[in-house]
């Protein structure tokens, strides 16, 4: 899995309409071997979950972050598709609670981290705190501004304690979201998705676009990169994001713990 058509490197300057949201040709256009290698991809992650888990050394966070409808909650379900459930876990990060509120923004965030042995998914993240908090002006400029500084030292400590960490940006276009959320009004079976808020949020799609081309530039690390995952076809998001973990895992060089010794001998005891 070659990630370089994807990957952020560190201290680039990321301006997102430079970036394809289609991305098929980077897989030759061939969805049905895309989906062939996309079951592979998913067959070894499964794989090296379970040595993952067993060694209980190492821990993997992945940060999913997105413009709404661009497939989330539908990347999570499909890229760990067959993955026993009790080594993956996925946060979801909403609106703060009062209590959330009542610390500082990454209070809620390290708790939700992975511990050792397990895959924690995050389904948007501390950068809400960068993005939402900036675009609606709860905070000064200031203030988020220099969360950049804190959510890199935050990922740096974590990374150094054993955590490696990989950062999705689903990248779509805007008619694409326009698509998807006409899905949502047109198929029954949809609409429990909708919330007219969304709209509210579309019209917002410039100033949203300039805070993730900040977020890009200012927290792809070489600890904690980011990755801009074109996504207007799902195939395409879902081979990209499994490509690269299960590429990651594997670099991991992951060995199931020693067995005990003389194991052997206790088979007589079994009959």
């Amino acid at each position: 899995m070659d990630e370089r058509p994807f990957k952020v490197e560190p201290g680039s300057k990321i301006k997102l309409k430079k970036f394809d949201t289609g991305g098929q040709d980077i897989f030759k256009n061939d969805e049905k071997a895309g989906l062939k290698q996309l079951k592979k991809h998913r067959k070894e992650i499964d794989r090296l979950q379970e040595i993952l888990y067993a060694s209980h050394q190492r821990r993997l966070l992945i940060v999913l972050q997105a413009m709404d409808t661009a497939g989330k909650d539908g990347t999570i379900r499909t890229v760990f598709k067959g993955v026993n459930p009790q080594g993956v876990k996925v946060a979801s990060f909403k609106a703060p609670s009062s209590i959330e509120l009542d610390h500082d923004y990454l209070w809620r965030i390290h708790q939700k981290t992975p511990a050792k042995g397990e895959i924690v998914v995050f389904n948007r993240s501390h950068y809400e705190d960068v993005l939402v908090v900036r675009v609606h002006q709860l905070v000064t400029d200031e203030v988020w501004q220099r969360r950049f500084k804190h959510i890199n030292e935050f990922e740096q400590m974590l990374a150094d304690e054993g955590t490696t960490i990989l950062k999705f940006f689903l990248h779509i276009d805007l008619d694409t979201q326009r698509k998807r959320l006409l899905e949502r009004i047109d198929i029954p079976e949809k609409h429990w998705k909708f919330d007219p808020n969304d709209l509210a949020e579309r019209k917002r799609w410039p100033d949203y676009t300039t805070a993730y081309e900040e977020v890009l530039s200012e927290t792809s690390t070489s600890w904690a990169p980011w990755y801009i995952i074109p996504s207007d076809h799902n195939w395409v998001r879902n081979l990209a994001v499994a490509g690269i973990i299960n590429q990651t895992l594997a670099g991991m060089d992951l060995k199931y713990p020693t067995p005990v010794e003389n194991i052997e001998q206790y088979r007589s005891e079994l009959g």
